[in-house]
C-alpha cells in the first residue's frame, strides 16, 4: 500500500483513532483495567509523534517541526511517568526537563537539516537544560523529601555536575582546540 504526501496527515489521523477506539473498547471489555485513567498521557505523546510523521514526510525542509514534537512527547512523557508513580511533586523541577526537549529538538532539527551548528546549539540548549535540572531537582527532592533515592541521586549530580565545572575551568578537561592542533609545516 502506497501513501502519498498529500494523503499522510488524513492515515495517521485515521490510525490513531483506530487505535484509540480499540483501547476504548478493550477498557469496556475488560471492566478492571482502567486505559483511561492510566494512559491517557499518550494521546499527548501521539499528537507529539505527528509533529515527527509531519517532519518525516514533509523532508529537510520541515525539520523544524521536530522542535514541537520533542517537546510534546517530552511532556507526555512526563506525565505518564507521573500518571504511573503518582508522584506529581516532581513537576516542580521536572519542568526543566522541557529546556532539554528544547535542546533535544534543536539537534534533531540539525540533524534533519544536514546542519551542524544547529546540533551544537542543541547541545549547548540540552546541556543547560540538565544542569538546571540537577540544580531545581537537589532543592525541591531535598525540601520535600518524599523520595528515597533522590535523596542519593539529586546530591551526588550536584558533586559531580561541581567536579565537572572545576575540572573543565582548570583546563584538565579540555578537548584538544584547533589552535592546539599541529600546524601543517611550510611548503
Amino acid at each position: 500500500m502506497e501513501i502519498k504526501p498529500r494523503n499522510s496527515g488524513s492515515f495517521l489521523v485515521g490510525t490513531l483513532l483506530v487505535l484509540f477506539g480499540i483501547m476504548a473498547l478493550l477498557s469496556q471489555l475488560l471492566k478492571g483495567f482502567d486505559f483511561w485513567g492510566n494512559f491517557w498521557p499518550f494521546i499527548i505523546i501521539a499528537v507529539g509523534a505527528m509533529f515527527f510523521a509531519g517532519m518525516f514526510a514533509g523532508g529537510k525542509s520541515t525539520s523544524g517541526l521536530a522542535i514541537p514534537g520533542t517537546i510534546v512527547t517530552g511532556i507526555g512523557l512526563i506525565l505518564f511517568a507521573q500518571n504511573l508513580t503518582n508522584y506529581y511533586e516532581s513537576w516542580s523541577y521536572a519542568w526543566t526537563l522541557i529546556i532539554i526537549f528544547v535542546g533535544l529538538g534543536i539537534f534533531i532539527m540539525g540533524w534533519w537539516g544536514a546542519n551542524a551548528g544547529q546540533r551544537k546549539s542543541g547541545m549547548d540548549v540540552m546541556r543547560i537544560g540538565f544542569i538546571l535540572f540537577l540544580i531545581f531537582g537537589a532543592f525541591f527532592e531535598m525540601l520535600f523529601r518524599s523520595s528515597t533515592w533522590a535523596g542519593y541521586v539529586f546530591p551526588a549530580g550536584l558533586i559531580l555536575l561541581g567536579l565537572y565545572l572545576i575540572l573543565k575551568r582548570s583546563g584538565i578537561l579540555r578537548g584538544r582546540q584547533a589552535d592546539d592542533l599541529p600546524k601543517d609545516p611550510p611548503a
